[in-house]
C-alpha cells in the first residue's frame, strides 16, 4: 500500500459503529486425548458451547488442523457438526493440498464443496499454490468457476506468515470476487488494519451486505469498525466472545475492558511460531475444565509448559466474566 492511499485517522474513527450487530464465526479446536486419538466428546461439547454463545461454528479450519487430518477424520468432523447444529448454520474449510508450481485443481475443490454442502455447511475456500500462483484474472476466474458449485461460499486470503501458499489479493481482485453473487464474504488475515479498512471501504461502496470477516487475532476490535469475524482466538472462549459482542450491540462500555483482556490473550497465544497457538488453545481450554487433556495434534508445534502460568493469570483476569 502506498503512503498516499492510507486512510486518514479521522476516516477510521468515523467507521466506528456502536450498536451494530456482529456476525461471529468461531473456528473450533479439534481436541486430542493422551493416546493421540481425537477427543470426540470434547469436540462435540465445544461445538455446542460455540452455538450456545450465539456464534457460528467453523470446523475443519486451521484451528481444527485441516492441513494435517486424514480424509476419514475430516468427514467425521462434518457429520458430527451436522448433527449438532440440527439444521442450523456452520461453515467448513475446503482445503486442497498441493505443491509449488501445481496447477489449480478445480475438480478437487469442487469435490470439497460437494462434501461440505451435503453435510449442510457453507464452504470456506482455503488458498493453495495452484490457486494463488495464477494471474489476477485467472484467480478471479477460478473463484467464478467454483461459484457454479455452491449456493453460497466464503473465501479466505491470508499472509504468508500463516502458510507458504498464502496471498493477500490486490483490491482489484478483491472487488472482482466481491461481485460473485454466491460469495457472501471473505476472511481477511493480513494482520494489517489498513488493508482491512480498505476492504471495508470497498465493501461499503460496492456491496454493503458482503461480510468482511477479520482473521486478525491481533486486532479483534476491528468489529468496532464494521468487520465481522472468523477467528481462532474465539475458540479459547466462545462464551466470552459472545458476551463481548452483545455488549457492543447494547452499547455497554464494559465491552472495552473485556475486549482488552481477550486481546492480551490473543497477543500471547498468537506469538511466533504462530501455528503453536493451537497448543495454547488446548492448554487454556484444559485449564477451564473443558478438555480432558491439553495435547495438540502430534504434527503441530507446541508451547512450553511455562505458558500455563501466564494462561492461569489471564483466566483469573477473566474471572469476573465467567
Amino acid at each position: 500500500m502506498t503512503e498516499s492511499s492510507r486512510p486518514a485517522v479521522t476516516e477510521c474513527i468515523q467507521r466506528i459503529q456502536p450498536g451494530r450487530r456482529i456476525t461471529g464465526m468461531s473456528a473450533v479446536l479439534l481436541p486430542f486425548l493422551p493416546d493421540g486419538s481425537v477427543d470426540w466428546p470434547g469436540f462435540d461439547e465445544h461445538v455446542s458451547r460455540t452455538l450456545d454463545a450465539g456464534l457460528i461454528p467453523a470446523v475443519n479450519m486451521d484451528t481444527g488442523y485441516i492441513n494435517l487430518l486424514d480424509e476419514a477424520t475430516k468427514a467425521t468432523v462434518l457429520t458430527r457438526t451436522q448433527a449438532l447444529v440440527a439444521g442450523g448454520r456452520f461453515v467448513a474449510g475446503a482445503f486442497v493440498r498441493d505443491q509449488p508450481g501445481a496447477a489449480f485443481d478445480f475438480d478437487e475443490y469442487a469435490a470439497r464443496f460437494q462434501q461440505i454442502q451435503q453435510a449442510g455447511g457453507t464452504p470456506v475456500v482455503f488458498q493453495s499454490f495452484g490457486l494463488t500462483q495464477q494471474t489476477d484474472e485467472q484467480v478471479i476466474s477460478a473463484y467464478q468457476r467454483l461459484a457454479g458449485e455452491a449456493d453460497q461460499f466464503i473465501w479466505f486470503e491470508l499472509s504468508r506468515v500463516f502458510a507458504p501458499f498464502g496471498s493477500v489479493y490486490s483490491l482489484n481482485v478483491y472487488e472482482g470476487m466481491m461481485q460473485i453473487p454466491q460469495c457472501i464474504g471473505a476472511k481477511h488475515s493480513s494482520l494489517q488494519r489498513e488493508a482491512e479498512w480498505d476492504r471495508l471501504a470497498l465493501r461499503d461502496r460496492c456491496r454493503p451486505e458482503f461480510l468482511v470477516l477479520t482473521g486478525n487475532d491481533l486486532a479483534i476490535d476491528m468489529v468496532m469498525y464494521g468487520s465481522d469475524y472468523l477467528l481462532g482466538l474465539s475458540s479459547f472462549a466462545p462464551d466470552l466472545f459472545g458476551m463481548r459482542d452483545r455488549m457492543w450491540v447494547e452499547q455497554d462500555p464494559a465491552f472495552y475492558q473485556l475486549n482488552d483482556i481477550l486481546q492480551y490473550l490473543g497477543f500471547f497465544a498468537f506469538r511466533g511460531p504462530v501455528p503453536a497457538y493451537k497448543h495454547t488453545a488446548a492448554m487454556f481450554l484444559h485449564l477451564r475444565g473443558w478438555l480432558q487433556s491439553s495435547l495438540t495434534h502430534p504434527d503441530s508445534p507446541t508451547r512450553p509448559e511455562s505458558d500455563r502460568e501466564v494462561l492461569e493469570r489471564i483466566l483469573e483476569m477473566l474471572s469476573d466474566y465467567l
